[in-house]
């Protein structure tokens, strides 16, 4: 039964009305007709489906989807294309791993810059002239 306004629906969905708008905006959940006349005339109704489809969107996005692909994962999901489901999913792995090993490497050299910085007290500290030798590249 549809009897959520938009503002139901992103509470339902642990989003902001307008983070509901933006995804109506881009493809990723349908807008529905505005309801009849009336009291309640001209207002928009959500309900399960609306529901179910925007909290696979934030779990999709907490697994590290873009829109863009959560657009393209909704729509194999209506095309129930699981191949190609697992290669945007080990894409997605893929992009995963290079970032953990991105960020590990950051925590490598600033964990050196940190052993270096709490060596002594004398000269620059070591983190904030490194940073700056960064920025004057």
């Amino acid at each position: 039964m549809n009897d959520m306004t938009i503002g139901g629906l992103a509470q339902a969905g642990g989003v902001g009305v307008e983070t509901v708008r933006f995804y109506q905006r881009r493809g990723l959940l349908p807008v529905p007709p505005r309801g009849g006349s009336g009291i309640n005339g001209g207002i928009r109704r959500y309900g399960p489906d609306e529901t179910q489809r925007l909290r696979f969107i934030k779990a999709a996005q907490s697994a590290g989807f873009s829109l863009e692909e959560i657009k393209r994962l909704l729509d194999l999901d209506a095309s129930a294309d699981r191949a190609q489901v697992r290669v945007l999913a080990r894409e997605r792995i893929s992009a995963l791993d290079a970032r953990i090993a991105e960020l590990q490497g950051a925590r490598k050299a600033l964990s050196h810059l940190a052993d270096a910085c709490s060596a002594g007290n004398e000269g620059p500290c070591p983190i904030i002239a490194s940073f700056e030798a960064v920025a004057a590249r």
